[in-house]
């Protein structure tokens, strides 16, 4: 076999290993998507299981809750207290949203980070967990994908506040959220201070890897 040959075989593993790379870049989840984050009392037709189901949510990603203040986004671990629709017993979950129902149809914006993998389960527990009970709840595993990045490693000392979808002030978004963008916002959001990082650091190693290997068939080749 000549080293021409052998170099293209190379080439060939080389670029599938690029490729599989740069399939894992951290990913935001609009939750609900175009229907937001609500209730079947509110929004008939939300299906947030169904929404989930068929995702491959990992380590790092963020999911992204447009909802109201009539709303909450409760995180936990704890299969049980999913089911119960009832989050007070529970000393591990996170209310990521205000603490008590307010009646307001004022747009806010809860942005979660994945920080643990296994089961994750999500909910609004407004109203001693109507609104869970009427479908405003769903499950999701979390893999490990390539791990947190450096700055969600430390530990988030208190869950922000939610924040008006039309104006998200930085300091609502803690300062080591390092998150990809939310495809419903502008360049100027500060929900995606470092957009597309990841696919970004791949085109530049794609760049040089191409540059190496063809650069050394082109030399084998003259050889």
């Amino acid at each position: 076999m000549s080293n021409c040959s052998i170099w293209s075989i190379l080439s060939c593993f080389l670029i599938l290993f690029l490729c599989s790379q740069c399939t894992h870049a951290y990913k935001n989840y609009t939750v609900g998507d175009e229907l937001g984050w609500y209730d079947q009392l509110e929004v008939s037709s939300v299906d947030y299981q169904k929404w989930a189901d068929g995702k491959n949510f990992s380590l790092g990603d963020f999911l992204i809750f447009h909802t109201d203040k009539n709303h909450s986004v409760v995180q936990t671990y704890n299969a049980t207290t999913f089911k119960i629709c009832d989050a007070d017993q529970d000393m591990n979950t996170t209310e990521w949203s205000v603490s008590n129902p307010e009646y307001s149809k004022d747009a806010v914006t809860v942005p979660v980070p994945l920080l643990k993998e296994g089961p994750t389960y999500f909910f609004s527990d407004f109203y001693d967990g109507e609104q869970c009970l009427n479908g405003q709840k769903f499950s999701i595993n979390v893999t490990h994908g390539q791990g947190l990045p450096e700055s969600l490693k430390d530990p988030v000392p208190n869950a922000p506040g939610p924040a008006s979808a039309d104006d998200v002030p930085p300091n609502d978004v803690p300062a080591n959220f390092d998150h990809p963008m939310d495809d419903n916002t502008t360049s100027s959001d500060p929900l995606k201070p470092v957009a597309g990082l990841g696919n970004r650091n791949c085109a530049v190693f794609g760049f040089g890897l191409f540059a190496v290997v063809f650069g050394s068939l082109g030399l084998f080749a003259w050889i």
